[in-house]
């Protein structure tokens, strides 16, 4: 199932040394993402050191947090995050976070192995995704997940995303 181009494929637990390595990619990945949702002055002020900081906190969870990483020929691609429901009114006690992965990997299944690593199979979970993001939206549905009819906008780099959930 992996592409060609991925001769040695590794989804493991992200460790506080990959902190640096995920805010590069969390950086680049917000840009793949993003670039036709929020202006490119805000997503200029991205800073891979401050994502980078931001791991080093969220690797070093209790165990009711899931946070992967995939490694191509030992360099970080994607990663992926879940754990207990943040949302008041949460549909489900687990939610994933946030998945990423590198446009050039998109397709190759790397980004169903990090959905596997961070919600069991016909695992309740619930997520928010940008309305705007149909590429998402198939993998989810792919995945067992429905739309449930919340919206909800949220500030997202000094400007606004609508995001939409997903349940399971």
């Amino acid at each position: 199932m992996e592409a060609d181009m991925t001769t040695d494929v590794i989804v493991r637990p992200v460790r506080d040394v990959d902190a640096e390595a995920l805010g590069r990619v969390h950086a680049t990945c917000w840009h793949e993402t993003y670039d036709h949702l929020i202006s490119k002055a805000a997503l200029e002020r991205v800073s891979p050191r401050r994502l980078a900081e931001l791991w080093t906190h969220w690797a070093v969870q209790g165990p009711e947090f899931r946070m992967s990483a995939a490694l191509v020929d030992g360099e970080i691609v994607g990663f992926v995050g879940s754990g207990p429901a943040r949302d008041r009114d949460a549909p489900r006690p687990r939610e994933l976070y946030f998945i990423y992965l590198l446009d050039a990997y998109h397709g190759t299944g790397i980004g169903q192995r990090l959905f596997n690593a961070a919600i069991e199979p016909d695992e309740p979970a619930y997520l928010w995704v940008a309305e705007d993001n149909p590429r998402a939206h198939r993998f989810y549905q792919r995945n067992g997940f429905h739309l449930d009819g919340s919206s909800h906008t949220e500030p997202f780099l000094g400007e606004t995303l609508t995001e939409v959930r997903f349940v399971r």
